[in-house]
């Protein structure tokens, strides 16, 4: 009797191993739908952007940004004013690992040439019918964009 019980426990197990294992994967694989209208086109799976013209990133499964103030990474959903930044003119580079700014001098010197750069396209502009349901952000700092 014990026998069949453990048995059925590692079998119960080793099923629900392998469906959350699914899961992950599917959640890692697109979120085409997470990404911001203002995002670059042509990436299913995007974890930040890196923008070289603030130096911060977008963390974009969380919608917030990450920002340095005071020698500290910041998380906020918008930037301080001091960075006067418009998402929809200047340029994302998409960075899929985990925590970048952990790497931030790598990653700066790496995509520095990318800053002041105004030629992206983003998915607010694309005709691709993969975009058609993304987030949308309420991005009310960014006023001049909507006038």
């Amino acid at each position: 009797m014990k026998k069949i019980i453990l048995t059925v426990a590692v079998l119960i197990g080793c099923l629900m191993f392998k469906t959350a294992d699914a899961q992950l994967r599917i959640n890692l694989g697109f979120n085409i739908g997470s990404q911001p209208e203002w995002g670059p086109v042509g990436y299913t799976h995007a974890e930040y952007y890196y923008m070289p013209d603030i130096d911060a990133y977008y963390d974009v499964p969380n919608h917030q940004y990450v920002y340095l103030q005071n020698n500290v990474w910041v998380h906020a959903s918008v930037l301080p004013a001091r960075f006067h930044f418009d998402p929809y003119h200047s340029y994302k580079v998409v960075v899929n690992q985990r925590n970048p700014w952990e790497h931030h001098a790598d990653i700066r010197a790496k995509y520095a040439s990318f800053k002041g750069r105004h030629d992206q396209q983003i998915i607010r502009e694309s005709h691709d019918a993969r975009y058609r349901n993304h987030w949308k952000e309420d991005n009310r700092h960014d006023d001049h964009d909507r006038h």
